[in-house]
């Protein structure tokens, strides 16, 4: 992309349809993933020692792996946009949502550890099965932690928040919502972090208040992006305004 010329229409439709489109599929792949996982998180070591249904982990293993692609794939879609306005934060996004996804690959892997544990569970010692059963589950809620209740704030949220009402590519008064959620979701999952993973129940329930605006934020940005896209008034649009944009050259003042 040519970062100084105007953008045309059908290009930003298409950027915007593709990073709507993704977005959603964060949400359709993701929340089932979490109900399918929470038999094995809520008792790993009676998932090892009975007969769980291993078909649900894979089920969920396979939503997880979709939603990081789809993750990864919002930034990659943005990143030409998004570094007409500030080339710094655009690729801090892409890190970020790297970064994010990492640790949800590792709780993935944790997750078909315990299943593993499972299959083999008639060969191995069930005291030493089951105590590595509980520490791989316990990873898994650490990479949760880590990944989904702390980078997003500051990727997500934070930083994106901050692209998109500079750019103006949706309404400015949406965009509050990762600003505002993107640091809540961060400084609780600061909180929690201190607390080992364990916090309080008053704690956990700030947290999940923490969540809506950045759950609103995305949700927003997956609707008005494939139903109404980018409002073509935005100045990374156009040609004529540098913005804040990081290495963008002025055209040079005749003498």
């Amino acid at each position: 992309m040519d970062y100084h010329r105007p953008v045309p229409p059908q290009e930003s439709r298409r950027i915007s349809l593709s990073t709507g489109v993704l977005f959603l599929i964060t949400f359709i792949a993701s929340i089932p993933a979490l109900w399918l996982f929470q038999p094995v998180l809520d008792d790993p070591v009676g998932y090892v020692a009975g007969n769980g249904d291993s078909s649900e982990i894979f089920l969920g293993s396979l939503l997880e792996l979709i939603t990081i692609l789809a993750n990864i794939g919002t930034a990659v879609v943005l990143f030409p946009l998004l570094k007409r306005q500030n080339e710094t934060f655009a690729l801090g996004f892409v890190a970020s949502r790297l970064l994010e996804c990492t640790f949800m690959a590792v709780g993935i892997i944790s997750v078909l550890g315990i299943v593993t544990l499972q299959q083999d569970f008639s060969t191995l010692d069930a005291a030493a099965a089951g105590s590595i059963a509980y520490t791989l589950a316990a990873l898994k809620d650490w990479t949760f932690l880590l990944g989904p209740g702390f980078v997003v704030g500051i990727g997500n949220g934070m930083l994106l928040g901050y692209l998109m009402y500079r750019s103006e590519l949706v309404p400015r008064r949406a965009c509050w919502l990762g600003l505002i959620g993107g640091p809540l979701l961060s400084i609780i999952g600061t909180a929690i972090l201190f607390t080992g993973n364990d916090p309080s129940d008053a704690l956990r329930s700030l947290q999940g208040v923490a969540t809506i605006p950045e759950f609103l934020w995305e949700l927003f940005l997956g609707v008005y992006c494939t139903f109404k896209g980018f409002r073509p008034s935005s100045p990374i649009l156009r040609d004529d305004a540098l913005g804040d944009r990081v290495g963008a050259v002025p055209e040079p003042v005749p003498a």
